[in-house]
């Protein structure tokens, strides 16, 4: 069965939030002929410039049915200029599930599809989003978002995680596998995955705390509570958890279950130590807790990660 993919743009649109899925459905379609057919529209057709200055030809929003409709992010204030063409071509229900790549997801909240439904977008619009859509359930620290026939990703790159799992969905995980190995990408980071990996890394927004995070890192093994975070960073536990979050846009004790995490795959996919001494060595204690945070995070043990990486 061949699937009718449209993948919408506007002038301003992210050139990554439309390039990486149509790699991702232009590859599965390869080992799997006849699979997709990839549409690009825009409000008025025509040439559209992204805001990178690359240019695409796009057919203008069409009535026709498609199996999938998926919606490129860009500049908040260029997309509001296209959001009404746009969102009144959703809703006429044009299609049989449909995606919103990064600020992509506030087309698909103006049209009301994501209302009562969890969602995620760039960490950098959540709060913008969260106050103005009140009734969706957004799930900012999610990598992608399914509820039902409705998708959203978050930043940028995102999407090419967000198109592997629709072919997942479409033909399965053989040919999803193939198609991220054929694109040098994971198989896919699991929707439960962070997207705040950059942010931690510069140590939030302003670069606040790198320091910190360095030291955190160095002691992962140790015990890691907010009272101790805040000694170090010189604050109160009240203004370090509340500054720290600002900055990074998730909890301490979830960036330090992340780092834990990041640490211990590292471990788990390039040594041949025990699981054990894995757990212990990056502060999860025992590989029983260790696992359970494998699954949340990743969609798989650590015995199936260390199999697929050849460890």
């Amino acid at each position: 069965m061949r699937r009718e993919i449209a993948i919408v743009v506007f002038p301003g649109f992210q050139l990554l939030d439309a390039a990486g899925p149509v790699a991702v459905f232009e590859m599965a379609e390869r080992f799997r002929p006849h699979s997709y057919a990839i549409n690009l529209l825009a409000p008025r057709g025509g040439i559209v410039r992204s805001s990178s200055g690359v240019c695409l030809a796009a057919v203008p929003l069409e009535q026709g049915r498609f199996d999938t409709v998926i919606v490129s992010g860009g500049n908040l204030a260029q997309l509001e200029e296209s959001q009404p063409d746009i969102v009144a071509w959703l809703e006429d229900d044009n299609w049989r599930r449909a995606a919103g790549v990064c600020s992509g997801a506030f087309f698909l909240a103006e049209a009301g599809l994501l209302d009562g439904r969890r969602a995620t977008t760039h960490w950098d619009a959540a709060e913008r989003f969260r106050l103005r859509y009140p009734k969706v359930r957004l799930d900012a620290d999610r990598m992608f978002v399914r509820d039902g026939d409705v998708w959203t990703s978050a930043g940028i790159s995102a999407g090419i995680d967000l198109a592997l799992a629709l072919v997942e969905d479409d033909l399965g995980p053989a040919i999803a596998r193939r198609t991220a190995q054929q694109l040098v990408v994971h198989q896919r980071r699991h929707g439960g995955q962070s997207q705040y990996s950059a942010l931690v890394e510069r140590g939030g927004r302003t670069g606040r705390f790198g320091d910190l995070i360095g030291w955190m890192r160095a002691r992962i093994a140790e015990p890691m509570t907010v009272e101790r975070l805040a000694g170090h960073a010189a604050m109160s536990p009240r203004n370090f958890a509340r500054a720290f979050a600002a900055e990074i846009g998730a909890t301490p004790a979830k960036v330090v279950e992340g780092l834990r995490l990041e640490a211990a795959r590292i471990a788990v996919e390039t040594s041949h130590v025990s699981l054990d001494h894995v757990a212990a060595s990056t502060g999860f204690g025992d590989s029983s807790r260790m696992r359970r945070a494998f699954i949340r995070a990743f969609g798989t043990s650590p015995q199936e990660l260390r199999r697929s990486a050849g460890a």
